[in-house]
């Protein structure tokens, strides 16, 4: 782990506070989520379930988890062992490619990658094959040779992030044709991070569709998603993993060992927000929207090149036609320069100069945060 120093995301938030800027580089709401959500973790820690929940979790929300993947993606998981919650999906992703890999074993992921990717498949063992996502006529997009030569012989598990982070890219049914081919045809795993699931925007290429669902990947894929994005608690930490008894119970075996269980009172609380009408969803859903055309009009009237995503917290922008030419650089000099945190996307590549005119912001922000924030970036 000496290459992995303290994460982007903690450092960016810290340099917000000190400088006393707009925080746009951390994706995280600075709204609460559903008002019933919160009534019922009170009424839970007031009414004493604050004591270790179930090694899988709480029965009720195994049940809710299960009804909503019915309901929204047509996939059916036994709650008695299909399901596993765990201390969100971070703690999902890492306890399924500690089980899952072998040192040695290759891992496909698609660049650029959320950082837990890189430190997890490192702790496995395991080596990054990465297939890098580059932007060309406005959204971004893998080379489909380059994909297929990413899988060999060492292959174990794809690693796949649709809505993606931080791109924004929704994988289209084509991509993830082509994925699930190659899973079938090398017999490999895919472990899919599926977070922003519900954050599809209306004008998006494509629906968000669960690799899952594809034929032949019911069974070999290992379905990750939580609470944080869609009920706006990212500090509850609440995730799951969906997949066959066999897949969950070795994940199981390994995430009983990093956490053994958390969030006790919390676990019925997002089993209720789990079972919001849909109109919560497409409410969300659109209150996003509206947040994200807000952000991007005001970085293009700032003068940057947006890519607007189709999905996600996330917008990513190149920092050329402000005159930059380093990420990191640029995002250092940003408070100074106009009081507003970015985050630099080149972190996020194995290939740094694919991604090193590229920086992301998060639009997850109440309106008057991204107007001041739009107010600030005109001074560039």
């Amino acid at each position: 782990m000496r290459p992995f120093g303290t994460t982007i995301f903690a450092e960016m938030s810290a340099l917000a506070v000190r400088t006393g800027s707009v925080n746009l580089g951390q994706g995280f709401p600075d709204t609460d989520g559903p008002a019933a959500m919160l009534d019922a973790a009170a009424a839970a820690i007031h009414g004493g379930r604050n004591q270790y929940p179930p090694g899988p979790g709480i029965p009720e929300l195994r049940a809710a988890i299960s009804a909503h993947q019915r309901a929204f993606w047509g996939l059916d998981y036994d709650p008695d062992g299909e399901i596993l919650v765990t201390a969100g999906a971070t703690e999902a992703i890492a306890a399924s490619i500690l089980a899952l890999c072998e040192p040695g074993d290759e891992v496909v992921c698609f660049e650029p990658y959320y950082d837990s990717y890189a430190a997890s498949i490192a702790l496995a063992g395991a080596v990054r094959r990465p297939v890098t996502l580059r932007a060309a006529e406005g959204r971004y997009a893998f080379d489909p040779a380059e994909l297929r030569a990413a899988f060999g012989p060492r292959t174990r598990l794809v690693l796949l992030n649709s809505p993606h982070n931080p791109t924004g890219k929704v994988f289209t049914a084509a991509e993830l044709a082509q994925i699930a081919q190659l899973c079938v045809e090398y017999d490999v795993l895919a472990v899919t991070d599926e977070v922003y699931e519900h954050l599809v925007f209306s004008d998006a290429t494509a629906p968000h569709v669960p690799l899952a669902g594809l034929p032949g990947m019911r069974d070999r894929t290992v379905q990750i998603s939580s609470a944080g994005k869609t009920f706006s608690c990212t500090g509850w930490k609440i995730g799951w993993v969906c997949s066959t008894r066999p897949l969950v119970s070795a994940v199981t075996r390994v995430k009983q060992f990093l956490t053994y269980v958390n969030a006790g009172p919390l676990q019925p609380a997002i089993a209720v927000a789990l079972e919001s009408p849909p109109s919560y969803y497409q409410e969300f859903r659109d209150d996003l929207q509206r947040k994200r055309d807000q952000l991007c009009k005001g970085l293009t009237e700032a003068g940057f090149s947006v890519l607007q995503p189709e999905g996600t917290y996330f917008v990513t922008a190149d920092i050329t036609p402000l005159g930059g030419t380093d990420g990191v650089d640029f995002c250092l000099a940003l408070p100074e320069r106009c009081g507003v945190v970015a985050v630099p996307t080149q972190v996020f590549y194995d290939d740094v100069d694919a991604g090193r005119r590229l920086i992301r912001f998060a639009f997850c922000k109440r309106d008057e945060v991204l107007d001041e924030a739009v107010a600030r970036l005109q001074r560039l």
